[in-house]
């Protein structure tokens, strides 16, 4: 492990699939046909293909990424599996909403961390779920890695779990997914 401060590589797709399955993390958060899905920092769609092949034609998937080259990359593989469920937005999350109250899942994988007002993010996030709709935040434990965002900036669960309780949800969950990550499911408080 390398000390806190050093400058970590960037993970490739093939690389995080030995230690990440965003199918079997999708399964495990109840994503299925016909649902609504909202990936909030959705980078190259890591997530958000997986999550458009799953909720299939009757459902949706939104990406939200201030990535514009990802999100063009992201358009063409999705074009190229005939993917015509996936809606695509460039821009920052604390000012994107793209529905009320429509989406059943909200996920930010990853990314809670990289946002400037994380708080925003979230309320905005509150706003897009439904009642009875799920947030979900697959993150970075708050321990050294060799690879990932730097020790420095990323978020205890008590940390996330506070923002998102902050933001109007009640905390369902909070757990290890993977050896790397934890995975804090909530629901918007009423």
């Amino acid at each position: 492990m390398k000390p806190q401060g050093h400058i970590h590589r960037p993970v490739q797709d093939y690389e995080r699939r030995r230690w990440q399955d965003p199918e079997a993390v999708l399964s495990s958060i109840g994503l299925r046909s016909g649902f609504t899905f909202i990936d909030i920092g959705c980078g190259g769609g890591f997530f958000a293909l997986p999550a458009a092949r799953m909720v299939g034609k009757k459902g949706k998937v939104y990406g939200i990424d201030t990535d514009a080259g990802s999100i063009v990359g992201l358009k063409r593989q999705a074009g190229r599996e005939g993917l015509e469920n996936l809606y695509l937005t460039v821009g920052r999350a604390e000012e994107t909403i793209v529905c009320q109250h429509c989406a059943d899942i909200i996920f930010i994988g990853m990314a809670l961390h990289d946002f400037q007002d994380p708080s925003r993010v979230l309320e905005n996030a509150r706003g897009m779920a439904k009642p009875a709709g799920r947030l979900v935040d697959l993150d970075w434990k708050k321990q050294p890695t060799d690879f990932g965002p730097p020790l420095r900036i990323r978020f205890s669960v008590e940390v996330a779990v506070s923002l998102i309780e902050g933001a109007g949800f009640t905390v369902e969950t909070a757990k290890d997914s993977g050896p790397y990550h934890y995975l804090i499911t909530a629901r918007p408080q009423s």
